[in-house]
């Protein structure tokens, strides 16, 4: 009973660090309800680990407070690495860690209170599950490289570069970004014979951004690619025909400097506001990139597509919780975002250097957990789980190019439902 005791602390506290790739930490724009009560019920919760996980102790990076490279309250950054051993020595996987952004002194202020925004309150130990772990049997294309996670304490996707002395803000995530490669560099990542920036939400938009200049940091000769996972954020219209992302984005790159971190190939011709949305970035990344996301993203249709912002006398609230007690109507409006993110990834996907996962699941982030990234009963495409779909990409052993068909056809999702 000890045991087992045990081993549910450790998956409520990974299913924690999941759930917090919804919580943005912000209450001006959205009802609280939106963000930060989400309790997704986890069909496979029961099966999450069938080992007990890898904990991993965070490190501080000393060297980034001269750099100015701090947290949203002045404290200094940190990251989780697990050393590889053996074939995975010289390899390194980089995961940027996903939570969310505010947008305004309000949300931020609020944010520098807890684990998004000053490393006084992170976690000494967190679990290394689903691309992070250290069991072959768990992620058998990555499990023995060296293993980092970067925490994210800044509010908008590692990007920004600014302050507000008189609210005593540092939104500094580009130079958290910096220093911390800088660090892994140090720490024997300048020898890498491969290696993968990933990330999830936040973290998966925050790695569309830097893919380009992650590979900078290596020689041409090591074999340098990028996993975004549910980071194909889409600037699409709400159910109130508002944009309620794209209002919301517009606050977090005004407040916190983000324009100048983008990719110049992009805000050459397009606002800022537009350049932090990935549809108008990824057909120019020149680093091979693979985008796993779900068409039916749960963290989109909840707080993007119908917020409670947006949806004032309650039509689409059981909906956004269930897509089982969504109607025909609203069945129709979702497909319709499907065809957006099609469309969106349309000239991406012609590049044989690029890889897709597009599943048909009303989820959100499935390559940090290991019921989604590989288990007996994972998602699949072509009888083929993310994490091996993920590993034939990387290793150049099939070109995958995986587009589900549309809901309801797929039976192997782990929908999420929430209460």
């Amino acid at each position: 009973m000890g045991n087992l005791f045990c081993l549910r602390i450790v998956a409520a506290l990974v299913f924690s660090f999941w759930v917090d790739a919804f919580s943005a930490y912000h209450y001006h724009h959205f009802n609280v309800t939106d963000f930060s009560l989400m309790e997704p019920q986890e069909q496979a919760s029961s099966s999450l680990f069938a080992r007990t996980p890898l904990m991993v102790a965070l490190t501080l990076i000393q060297a980034a407070a001269a750099k100015g490279a701090v947290c949203l309250d002045g404290t200094l950054p940190g990251y989780h690495l697990h050393r590889g051993y053996g074939s995975g020595a010289n390899s390194w996987l980089v995961n940027l860690e996903g939570g969310g952004w505010c947008n305004d002194v309000r949300t931020c202020v609020y944010r520098k209170k807890t684990r998004r925004g000053s490393s006084t309150f992170m976690e000494k130990q967190i679990p290394f599950t689903g691309i992070l772990s250290n069991n072959a049997e768990d992620n058998p294309d990555f499990f023995n490289w060296n293993r980092v996670k970067i925490r994210y304490c800044d509010g908008a996707s590692f990007a920004g570069d600014a302050e507000d002395k008189a609210a005593q803000l540092q939104f500094r995530g580009q130079r958290i970004w910096l220093a911390a490669i800088d660090d892994l560099i140090s720490k024997g990542m300048r020898f890498a014979k491969q290696a993968l920036l990933s990330g999830c939400s936040a973290g998966g938009l925050a790695t569309i951004i830097h893919c380009d200049e992650f590979r900078g940091f290596f020689p041409q000769t090591t074999k340098v690619k990028c996993l975004s996972d549910a980071g194909l954020f889409l600037d699409s219209m709400d159910v109130s025909r508002g944009r309620t992302l794209r209002n919301f984005f517009s606050g977090v790159v005004g407040m916190q400097g983000v324009q100048k971190n983008l990719p110049r190939f992009c805000t050459n011709h397009l606002d800022a506001t537009s350049c932090f949305f990935p549809q108008n970035l990824i057909a120019g990344i020149r680093t091979p990139l693979f985008i796993l996301n779900t068409a039916y993203d749960s963290w989109q249709i909840q707080s993007s597509l119908a917020p409670s912002s947006a949806d004032p006398h309650g039509f689409w609230h059981d909906c956004r919780l269930n897509h089982a007690k969504c109607t025909t109507s609203q069945i129709q409006f979702l497909q319709g975002f499907r065809n957006q993110m099609l469309n969106a990834i349309r000239g991406f996907s012609r590049s044989r250097q690029n890889g897709l996962f597009i599943n048909s699941c009303f989820a959100h982030c499935q390559s940090e957990r290991q019921d989604t990234w590989f288990a007996d009963n994972s998602p699949v495409l072509g009888n083929k789980a993310i994490a091996l779909a993920v590993g034939d990409w990387y290793f150049d052993r099939a070109v995958v190019k995986a587009i589900d068909c549309p809901y309801p056809c797929d039976n192997t999702c782990h929908h999420l439902v929430f209460r």
